[in-house]
């Protein structure tokens, strides 16, 4: 894994596989750790193997107080532009860097721009962002019938919930950044996309009403929970407390290795997070003349046929989608990366 310190701004860029094309995203904040950012290329990387995609992933980190992050982004943009159009990196915008912010590096990337474009309501990468983990839930278990939880309720996750609500399921519990709010009779998809319009993550509270803890969001009865507010946000000491029978991720590398032995131990199915996060993928290459519906169509294929060929490995979902990857690795790279996609 390679480090490069960019010499305009404090921050870095990480890539996993040498002299390969890398993808990934850059966040920003006062302190970006480095470590985070490798645990993110590695995640990308397993996510192209699982669908033999010869790439490597990468990550960055902008660290920028509040008020000088709009100068520090510029910076880093107009460092790395000759490198992202050249065609060995792509990097998306993530945490703490507002979609706009990258709008120069995408007008030079060589990924194809239908990405971007409206499919049904929101831009084709949101949408295939919140398809791979429903559809992941969906084919696992089936979710008519079923009781649902998102922690860490993103831009993507309006989307979440409209396809969960669309296939039978109820949302019946949500948590982000500023807290927590259940319903048990569920929720209303149209209510959850204007409020988060209107008021993003701040929708979980009433107006000049205090949010309940983020947390609680583990407390929720629930067959499903949908993880990805941070890496690691499934520890093993909350992983002992969960009474679920399913984890799906939905952001990269929600469980911590001691919570995935915990919820196998409890006979919880795990899902790979690089799996369910791979939806846009299907977008960056696609073929100028591809329908977009057929993109989605494709997505939604893969990803239920990478579960398949895991799913019956004597040792469970999570390692036999692991090997998968790395099977694919193994016959165009000489050496493996040291490391599966799991938080500490």
């Amino acid at each position: 894994m390679a480090l490069r310190k960019l010499s305009s701004t404090d921050a870095f860029i990480v890539t996993d596989l040498d002299d390969v094309p890398s993808f990934g995203i850059v966040r920003s904040a006062p302190k970006i750790l480095q470590g985070g950012a490798k645990d993110l290329a590695r995640s990308m990387t397993y996510s192209f193997a699982s669908f033999e995609l010869q790439y490597g992933g990468a990550s960055g980190g902008i660290n920028a107080k509040p008020d000088e992050r709009g100068e520090a982004v510029e910076s880093f943009v107009n460092e790395i532009q000759e490198v992202v159009q050249d065609g060995s990196l792509g990097l998306d915008p993530g945490k703490g860097i507002s979609a706009g912010g990258f709008d120069a590096l995408a007008a030079v990337d060589g990924r194809n721009k239908v990405r971007f474009e409206i499919f049904q309501k929101d831009p084709l990468h949101l949408f295939l962002s919140g398809l791979g983990p429903v559809e992941c839930a969906d084919h696992l278990l089936g979710l008519d019938g079923k009781t649902v939880a998102i922690e860490g309720f993103g831009a993507h996750s309006v989307v979440m919930v409209e396809l969960l609500v669309e296939r039978g399921a109820k949302v019946v519990g949500i948590s982000t950044l500023s807290g927590s709010m259940s319903n048990p009779s569920g929720f209303s998809a149209e209510e959850i996309r204007d409020a988060w319009k209107n008021r993003g993550a701040d929708f979980v509270t009433g107006e000049g009403e205090e949010a309940e803890p983020a947390w609680k969001i583990f407390q929720c009865e629930t067959d499903i929970l949908f993880a990805g507010s941070k890496m690691g946000a499934v520890n093993h000491t909350t992983a002992e407390k969960l009474d679920i029978k399913a984890l799906i991720p939905h952001q990269p590398i929600p469980f911590t290795t001691k919570a995935l032995a915990v919820l196998q131990r409890k006979d919880c199915l795990v899902a790979p997070c690089f799996i369910p996060v791979a939806g846009p993928l299907f977008s960056y290459w696609s073929d100028d003349k591809s329908e977009i519906a057929d993109i989605v169509a494709t997505a939604s294929s893969e990803m239920k046929l990478a579960l398949d060929e895991a799913g019956g490995h004597e040792d469970g979902l999570f390692l036999g989608s692991c090997y998968r990857a790395e099977a694919f690795l193994a016959s165009w790279q000489e050496n493996l990366p040291f490391g599966r996609p799991l938080a500490s």
